[in-house]
């Protein structure tokens, strides 16, 4: 797996987080699993949390499927998806 190269200029920040002994287990062994960091654990947790609440700064996928959530979707929508998916970008 390739390593991510951080963007010039991009500074990190440090931040104390308290655990529990079985979060700490848990994030170790998802890092452990999957090959990265712990920090990288709970950086993807914090854009997945921000993605599952509809913070405004979701993908404009997730923002078509929240759109349309308990709406009738419309009749042309899978011969159309492009076009839909376009408009959830221009919205965002």
């Amino acid at each position: 797996m390739a390593k991510k190269r951080r963007r010039a200029g991009e500074v990190r920040e440090p931040l104390q987080v308290y655990l529990t002994a079985d979060e700490r287990a848990l994030l170790d062994r998802v890092a452990e699993s999957h090959g990265i960091s712990r920090a990288e654990v709970l950086r993807r947790g914090i854009r997945a949390f921000a993605l599952e609440e509809g913070d405004g700064t979701g993908s404009p996928v997730f923002t078509l499927l929240s759109s349309l959530a308990g709406d009738d979707w419309p009749d042309d929508v899978a011969a159309h998806h492009d076009e839909y998916l376009t408009d959830a970008y221009r919205t965002q």
